[in-house]
């Protein structure tokens, strides 16, 4: 299934103020899984964090971060050919890679990166605290948005080996088409906004300045399932 805000569907640009407003937006759209004690968020770090906060708090669910790092086409790395994800699990666009000639050795070389800095932000992101257990949960898949949705497949991929109950994914804005490729993969996929016609993920947001590992810390030390606080 997929639903989306229809005042916000056809939009041109810049629906939301920040990241932390987009949050709030979705949860209003997510009030059917609030104060459910199966229910657990997941940020896709860092750049969802932000938005899976404000999420969790409305939902009074449990927050951590889902790490997922991009592969970008060696000398091209703002192009992805693929995604890895918490867990080691790898998604790759054969066709992309063919069509760029990417030899397995420079895949494996920037996988091997990549999965270096995973590595170090989940140990940075937990202080040592262990990923929550997902195992027959519902979780709620939360990022700033989507555009191939490479990053979101290869979570989803990874976090269906954890066996989970049932998958939601929630972003503030995405392609239609990529929201709909989603909703024949999980149970259940709400998009704020989809733009018509889509150009990034950047372009829905007033302010979309990069999240740091500091506020990643700061936002998943901040409690979610008290009485709603407001992150600083």
């Amino acid at each position: 299934m997929t639903r989306a805000a229809d005042a916000t569907r056809r939009s041109p640009r810049r629906v939301f103020r920040d990241r932390a407003e987009a949050g709030r937006v979705l949860a209003n759209l997510l009030g059917a899984y609030r104060d459910r004690h199966d229910v657990i968020v997941l940020g896709l770090a860092r750049g969802g964090i932000p938005v899976a906060w404000e999420v969790a708090a409305a939902l009074h669910a449990p927050l951590d971060a889902f790490v997922v790092r991009k592969l970008g086409a060696p000398g091209h790395e703002e192009f992805a050919v693929g995604a890895l994800a918490s867990g080691g699990r790898v998604v790759v666009n054969d066709d992309v890679v063919r069509g760029l000639r990417i030899t397995p050795q420079e895949l494996r070389a920037v996988a091997e990166r990549e999965g270096r800095e995973l590595i170090r932000r989940e140990a940075a992101y937990r202080d040592g605290r262990p990923p929550v257990d997902v195992a027959g949960k519902t979780v709620i898949l939360v990022d700033d948005g989507l555009a191939t949705g490479a990053s979101m497949f290869a979570a989803v991929q990874a976090l269906q080996e954890a066996e989970p109950a049932h998958i939601v994914i929630a972003v503030p804005a995405a392609p239609e088409s990529t929201c709909r490729e989603f909703a024949g993969q999980v149970d259940d996929v709400v998009c704020a906004s989809m733009p018509t016609p889509f150009l990034a993920v950047g372009e829905s947001f007033w302010d979309f300045r990069q999240v740091t590992d500091e506020e990643v810390r700061r936002l998943l030390a901040t409690p979610t399932t008290e009485a709603p606080r407001r992150a600083a």
